[in-house]
């Protein structure tokens, strides 16, 4: 199998593309922030820049796995739990926390893109791919982030352009 030497996110386009190690692009929808770019603390927005991934958590969890504080609650997302939850911002199935590489951009200070918790995740079926929705992170269909784990490393470069 290969894997990613490199992601991009384009907030423009709401995809994310991987540059595969065997020279192949994959490319998926996604949805990152309803507030746009922006890499302040608190600002509901998709940083910029260069990143890494610092973290891959989730693995070998079931599809729809619900996430609390990066750790699994027990639940398994379903439209009675979402009914029942209407106000939940969702984190399913994977994670891939996103760490700045570039100090007083998105590294650092009170625009420390780990510290703001922004990571790569899945996101209810129902939730619309290709338009901006997030809270900051970038939102991707479960299946989608569960085959993108499979081939990432924590390490794995990661630019999010406008």
């Amino acid at each position: 199998m290969s894997f990613a030497e490199h992601l991009q996110i384009s907030l423009s386009r709401q995809t994310l593309t991987a540059r595969m190690d065997d020279g192949a692009l994959l490319t998926y929808p996604v949805s990152t922030a309803a507030n746009g770019p922006g890499e302040a603390n608190g600002s509901g927005c998709t940083p910029r820049g260069e990143h890494y991934i610092r973290a891959c958590i989730g693995a070998g969890a079931p599809r729809c796995t619900v996430f609390r504080g990066r750790r699994p609650t027990g639940e398994i997302h379903t439209p009675e739990l979402a009914s029942a939850c209407p106000d939940r911002d969702w984190i399913l199935s994977r994670i891939l926390w996103l760490c700045g590489r570039e100090p007083g951009r998105n590294r650092g200070g009170d625009v420390d893109s780990m510290r703001r918790y922004i990571y790569i995740h899945g996101t209810p079926d129902t939730e619309p791919m290709g338009t901006p929705a997030s809270h900051g992170c970038v939102r991707m269909r479960n299946d989608d982030v569960i085959a993108l784990f499979e081939r990432v490393l924590p390490g794995t470069a990661v630019t999010i352009t406008e």
